[in-house]
């Protein structure tokens, strides 16, 4: 695409637009994650989560590509063990901005305010966490 095109009047301003429109639609689920720095991140989850063992928090061994509310052995609240969601990294990304916006009557409450955080802790887990 050619954002400065001046082919006709307004085309212009109508390509940055769309320009800009695709960029924010890329979203903060688009930026690149540091797997060391998700890995140092991701120490402020263990009060109540790890890799490879429940707690508080179900494990996270196998997240990425997990259906929510399956670990065996882990009780979920009713409400996401029925959502039907699918840990993809992007809804990975929406769960960490806002846990209870996603499912109201989980037992998770910690969000991830900022997004390089959230793309950082999930890079790890999708690579760490296999």
């Amino acid at each position: 695409m050619n954002v400065w095109s001046n082919s006709a009047p307004g085309r212009r301003t109508t390509s940055l637009a769309v320009a800009i429109a695709l960029l924010c639609a890329a979203g903060s689920a688009g930026a690149t994650g540091n797997v060391a720095r998700g890995q140092t991140l991701y120490k402020g989850c263990a009060d109540c989560h790890s890799i490879n063992e429940n707690g508080v928090g179900p494990m996270h061994k196998g997240v990425v590509g997990r259906k929510a509310g399956s670990v065996a052995g882990y009780d979920y609240s009713p409400d996401l063990k029925n959502s039907g969601i699918v840990w993809t990294e992007d809804n990975l990304d929406k769960w960490l901005t806002g846990p209870q916006a996603m499912v109201p009557e989980t037992k998770m409450f910690f969000d991830v305010p900022d997004a390089q955080d959230r793309a950082d802790i999930i890079a790890y887990l999708k690579e760490k966490a296999k």
